[in-house]
């Protein structure tokens, strides 16, 4: 046998000997660059999704070019410094943080080195995120939906909505790192509009079941239910209580009407998350978030249902009506 020959066989020979996992794994291509997310709720398509679409818009596809790697704390906030130590293990490429200012804190006391792209309803420059909202300094930049500031807006609403009413609650998760500064607010928002405001505090599904027995307890006429993180993953259990109690309620996002509840005013929930995904896209291809602005919503969204306020007997103002976005028939 010749010389370049038997070395032929030879090769061929351990290569065939070699185990086939070996094989496999030398043939597998070279890891996927890592797009990082922590949240502080539970996983859920529905939060996710409208992100994702958003990054496929801009040319990156779990899976193909990029590989999406979730954390979720489960509404345990103490667990969040540990699943950012396990997405930087992954070296990612890019942070993203939702469901609030706890994820976006915790990835940021863990690196000044990864970008973090963070969404928040609270404003990131006073919590300490960002230097600017147009040069975020640092290696942060997001999406603020300025949820927080609508409080008082909402209650305003729903004092519009229930003119009759005299004493008004307010549902707020003690577990938000902004829940003070949010009582604050409400506090002073009833108190220019001349009504007693109940404040009830909730953090779990126990909780919320015992304020609105408390709410019904101090013969409140309407609530409103504050921007929560958790709140958020718990919209068919708030509208199912609200519809038990025959209280008029006023909410943050549109899906909450659209189950049954009687009034949102907010951002578009889905656009956000979309947005979202088109500024992690830019930094992932390069932009520096230092310079990258902060992105803030200009449309706001009035939701009505009607189905719900005519089982509460409330009929819906005219000017009301008019200014709706939308109302739910």
């Amino acid at each position: 046998m010749r010389r370049r020959q038997f070395i032929a066989c030879a090769g061929w020979g351990a290569v065939a000997t070699t185990p086939w996992t070996q094989r496999r794994a030398v043939a597998q291509p070279a890891a996927l660059p890592v797009i990082a997310l922590l949240g502080s709720t539970s996983a859920g398509l529905e939060m996710t999704r409208p992100f994702v679409a958003g990054l496929a818009e801009a040319g990156l596809e779990d899976g193909r070019n990029v590989s999406i790697r979730y954390r979720w704390a489960d509404n345990r906030l103490d667990r969040l410094p540990g699943l950012v130590g396990e997405l930087l293990k992954l070296q990612p490429a890019v942070i993203v943080t939702i469901g609030g200012l706890a994820p976006a804190a915790a990835a940021k006391a863990a690196t000044a080195t990864v970008p973090i792209v963070f969404e928040v309803g609270r404003d990131p420059v006073a919590s300490g995120l960002v230097a600017g909202l147009d040069r975020p300094g640092g290696n942060l930049t997001g999406v603020y939906m300025l949820t927080a500031a609508l409080n008082g807006k909402r209650l305003e609403l729903l004092h519009e909505m229930v003119p009759r009413a005299a004493t008004f609650g307010a549902l707020i998760n003690h577990g938000n790192v902004g829940a003070r500064l949010v009582e604050s607010e409400l506090t002073t928002a009833a108190a220019a509009l001349g009504m007693q405001l109940r404040i009830v505090r909730a953090g779990n599904d126990a909780e919320i079941e015992a304020a609105f027995a408390t709410f019904t307890a101090q013969r409140v006429e309407a609530v409103i239910v504050t921007n929560d993180a958790y709140f958020n993953t718990r919209r068919e259990k708030l509208v199912a209580l609200t519809t038990r109690a025959a209280l008029p309620a006023i909410f943050e996002w549109r899906e909450f009407a659209a189950r049954g509840g009687l009034m949102s005013y907010g951002t578009d929930f889905t656009d956000v998350m979309r947005q979202l995904g088109g500024h992690v896209a830019r930094v992932y291809k390069g932009a520096k978030p230092a310079d990258l602005p902060v992105l803030q919503p200009t449309r706001f969204r009035l939701v009505i249902n009607e189905h719900t306020a005519r089982d509460l007997g409330l009929p819906i103002p005219s000017a009301m009506r008019v200014r709706a976005d939308e109302v739910i028939r």
